[in-house]
């Protein structure tokens, strides 16, 4: 197991792409033990060929079309008018309006990126520090792939076999926890600091502002309640329920808001297929690796090294959570679930933890991993559109990055708050 590890560090400090690396690195235990390559494309396609991966896709795609068509802009708007009247009001602003997006797009970068593009220029028109302005984006992007429905846990359900559905309702109450605790923490800071500009408030003003806002936002509020509605219900599956967003999205920005034409749907859905093909062949060939892994007896020797260290399971979720911070700081999200989930998440289920409180555990770890450097696809994306460097960043993050860690130890020990809705 050492040299694939070595083969695979090798390969990263070399800048080969993630998802060649994770093939490449298969190799040499493949041909160790006389697996001929022909098991190549066999464990390729059946990584894929899943009726539940075809979730992924789609959920990317209504994420477009949230983007594009108007209805990102709406929620944006809608979160504006209840609580950027208060001094740190946009920027809770910002926290409210990911947790609505992330209700349908399923994905941390695309909640950063569309809410960070419309909110990030409006904090600096009212004086808010730009790398405060990004710290806010990028860690409330997060959510993406906390609050349900969540490429993130469709992946770990695939690989582990835990139902997805269940997933997306243990996902829910985390989510608006992790939600409240950065909006208090970023109304906190602005207060202290005194960002942003402080608006007049007149009850009367207020209530006609919200009431407008709630108008024009109804129809892509009744999204997520569709969405998750129907999934909660049993209506549909998850995968099904990501044709319903597709379909819903649709709907509501050629024809309801008329934001887009059907000349731009060629461009939207290529761009989803491009991000998709992103995602698919990290899960193909992360799926290799972990073949190897599993060659190897990887799972069974990791979980005989955990037992001789302890027996105690609070002892053990606080090894793989310290493990799994490290993880992410260096590992694409995707690519970690798939390799690190068929591995521990048995081993888990022997220490006697719920395999979907894992999950949760796990999902919500490797998302803070997306706000720390050297590989945070968030920080990317926000100090890009804000325009600062990453080093400007970091002391503003910092303070974030506190809450969520606290946020997943209180997940972690308390499988309640993940497990109640089930």
């Amino acid at each position: 197991m050492g040299l694939l590890v070595i083969v695979l560090l090798g390969l990263f400090v070399a800048s080969v792409p993630i998802a060649m690396a994770l093939g490449m690195a298969a190799i040499p235990t493949l041909v160790d033990r006389g697996i001929p390559f022909i098991a190549i494309p066999q464990v390729i396609f059946e990584a894929l060929d899943s009726f539940a991966l075809m979730a992924l896709p789609l959920y990317i795609l209504a994420g477009r079309l949230m983007q594009h068509g108007g209805i990102a802009a709406r929620l944006v708007d809608f979160a504006k008018a209840l609580v950027s009247w208060a001094r740190g009001g946009l920027a809770a602003a910002v926290v409210m309006t990911s947790m609505l997006f992330a209700t349908i797009s399923g994905s941390s970068a695309a909640t950063a990126a569309a809410i960070g593009s419309m909110l990030i220029p409006e904090m600096e028109k009212q004086k808010y520090p730009r790398p405060f302005s990004a710290a806010v984006t990028a860690s409330s992007g997060e959510l993406g792939v906390i609050i349900p429905p969540s490429v993130a846990m469709v992946i770990y359900g695939v690989i582990t076999g835990v139902s997805i559905t269940d997933l997306f309702i243990a996902g829910f109450l985390p989510g608006l926890m992790i939600a409240a605790s950065l909006m208090t923490t970023a109304i906190l800071i602005a207060w202290i600091k005194g960002y942003g500009e402080r608006q007049p408030f007149i009850l009367r003003e207020w209530t006609g502002d919200v009431a407008r806002a709630f108008w024009r936002a109804s129809l892509s509020l009744i999204m997520p309640v569709i969405i998750l509605g129907g999934i909660f219900g049993g209506i549909f599956t998850a995968t099904e329920a990501a044709v319903v967003a597709v379909f819903y999205a649709l709907l509501l920005s050629l024809i309801v808001y008329r934001e887009i034409s059907f000349r731009d749907l060629p461009r939207i859905f290529a761009s989803a297929a491009v991000t998709s093909s992103v995602v698919m062949i990290i899960v193909a060939f992360a799926a290799m690796f972990a073949f190897a892994l599993h060659l190897l007896r990887a799972p069974q020797q990791l979980g005989l090294l955990l037992t001789t260290i302890t027996d105690n399971p609070i002892l053990f979720l606080l090894l793989v959570n310290i493990f799994l911070l490290v993880v992410g700081m260096f590992m694409e999200t995707f690519a970690a679930i798939v390799i690190l989930g068929s591995i521990l998440s048995p081993i888990a289920v022997s220490y006697g933890i719920d395999p979907v409180h894992f999950g949760l555990i796990m999902i919500v770890n490797l998302a803070v991993g997306m706000v720390t450097p050297p590989v945070g696809v968030n920080l990317f994306i926000a100090c890009g559109i804000a325009r600062i460097s990453m080093e400007q960043l970091m002391r503003p993050l910092a303070i974030f990055l506190g809450v969520l860690i606290i946020n997943l130890l209180i997940i972690t020990y308390v499988p309640g708050i993940s497990l109640a809705l089930l």
